[in-house]
Formats: C-alpha cells, structure tokens, sequence
C-alpha cells in the first residue's frame, strides 16, 4: 500500500480513504481484470467458428491482456488465494467461468478433430505457459503478444494433438502384434 501511495502520488491515509483495506483493493484489481479478460475473450470468439482458431484467440486475447498489464498479472499470479470475505469467491467464479470457456475450446477441437486427450490437463498447461512468461518474457527477443501467441499456440495444439497420434500409433502396434500372434 505504501508503494501504490507512493506512486499514485497520494498519501497512505489518502489511499486508504477510498480503500478501506489491501485486500479490498487487491480484490478490485483481480474482479476487474478477469472480468475483462473474459469480456473481450467473448466479443472475440463471437467472430470466429473455427475450433483451432478459437483456441488462438484465447491464447492471443490472454498474452495481449498480460503483457499490457505485465505487473498487475504479476500480482495475481502470486495473489490469488489471498482474497476472503466473499471477495475470494467472486473473483473465484470469474476465474472459473474463464477457465470453463477454455474447457469447451478444448473440447470442441478434440471433436472436431477426433483426438483423446485429458482436457483438464491441457487447460492447466495452457495456463501455466502463458501465466509464467512474466519470468522470462523479453519483448526485443521474444516479439509482441501475437507473435509470442503463435509461437504458444503451435507449441500447444501439436503437443495436444501428438497425444493422440501417440495413442493411435500404440494401438495400430498391439493389433499388429495381436494379429501376428493369432
């Protein structure tokens, strides 16, 4: 609080004046920037019926929001079980609502493409790349948000869709093996 004070010009008595405490203003924070993030994910993926493109428009939409709002997600990142008195479970259900939309990106490109793969799993992995870019992330070396987009994007939707690849290979070998040994 005395940083923010600090940088806002505003003295700690006059910061608390409009906050009354760390966690409200923490709990501000998070409520508007995961409200945002899903708003404009919303009008976005109204445009777009492809289920691979829909899933880059999630990752584009997610690394735009954080890169251009590096410290405030940097905050989140670290802060998110901080939150009580019902501010936790507000922000919480944002937080789920985002991460059910990513579910159901997730699984319409599994059926588009008829691939197998643990949804859940996919969502959380997605989540960790793009969330911890804050540690390394250097905008003359790795380019702007939709550069870094695609590179994730392709990184992403090969690793999920070599699973199945993987799993049709393995069972393409058992029944061969099967076969011979009949």
């Amino acid at each position: 609080m005395r940083d923010l004070a600090r940088s806002s010009g505003m003295s700690l008595s006059g910061l608390y004046y409009y906050f009354e405490s760390k966690e409200k203003l923490l709990y501000l924070i998070q409520k508007h920037t995961f409200s945002t993030i899903v708003e404009r994910l919303r009008e976005r993926l109204d445009e777009v019926s492809d289920p691979e493109q829909r899933i880059r428009v999630f990752i584009l939409n997610h690394l735009e929001y954080f890169l251009a709002n590096e410290k405030a997600m940097k905050v989140l990142s670290h802060e998110a079980e901080v939150l009580k008195n019902g501010f936790g479970a507000e922000v919480a259900a944002i937080k789920r609502e985002y991460y059910r939309i990513c579910v159901g990106l997730l699984d319409d490109f599994k059926l588009g493409k008829r691939l197998e793969f643990s949804s859940r799993m996919a969502v959380l992995s997605l989540f960790g790349m793009m969330n911890w870019i804050y540690t390394w992330y250097n905008p003359r070396v790795d380019g702007r948000a939709g550069d870094l987009s695609r590179g994730m994007g392709d990184i992403f939707l090969r690793g999920i869709s070599a699973v199945t690849e993987r799993q049709r290979s393995n069972t393409k070998k058992a029944q061969k093996k099967r076969s011979v040994s009949n």
